[in-house]
């Protein structure tokens, strides 16, 4: 969250912005507030930035499922048949039908409160979305070797539809604990 009171907004409206966006306003905000702080020598513009990949702005127009959780702490919309226990080992099931911005995972996993770990090769997480990107945090096991996974759109290979960290074919590693990329999507969803 960007929490930034110039003097001249503090009596006024204080500048309130969370997540991703109005870089220009912050951008003039930071520079109106070392202006009065003795700053001088500074640009008269504000910088253009063109993200490219994963850090290439979202598409708020189309944007209607936001930021979704796995670990239980902030986890919504969970739809497996199964309730999660914490903290522990348990088998799920993906659930039969999906509504938007519902998710749900298959085979064996531990949720945690900020992750769910899979505990068997053979898992999947399932998620009815609509937006332009699919992206998600990812970790390699413990003993760090990489792990691959796959990924379906609609039941098929992403193909045109790939995030950077996918292939065409659905296809992905896990070398490091990041952000991955996983659809960044051509074409508008229908629902």
């Amino acid at each position: 969250m960007a929490r930034l009171v110039s003097r001249r907004r503090q009596r006024e409206n204080p500048y309130h912005h969370f997540g991703e966006g109005d870089y220009g306003e912050i951008e003039r905000l930071i520079q109106e507030l070392l202006k009065q702080n003795g700053a001088a020598g500074l640009a008269s513009g504000t910088t253009s930035v063109s993200g490219v990949g994963i850090e290439a702005a979202p598409d708020w127009t189309e944007e209607r499922s936001p930021e979704t959780y796995i670990g239980y702490r902030q986890a919504q919309n969970f739809a497996s048949p199964e309730k999660v226990h914490r903290n522990s080992t348990q088998s799920f099931s993906a659930p039969a039908n999906l509504s938007l911005n519902h998710w749900g995972l298959a085979g064996s996993w531990n949720v945690n409160a900020e992750s769910a770990v899979l505990q068997a090769a053979t898992g999947k997480i399932v998620f009815r979305f609509h937006s332009r990107d699919l992206n998600l945090v990812l970790a390699p096991a413990k003993d760090g070797k990489p792990a691959r996974f796959f990924v379906r759109l609609d039941g098929a290979a992403p193909a045109e539809n790939h995030g950077v960290d996918t292939a065409p074919n659905g296809s992905g590693e896990i070398r490091e604990p990041r952000l991955y990329q996983l659809i960044r999507s051509n074409r508008r969803p229908d629902l």
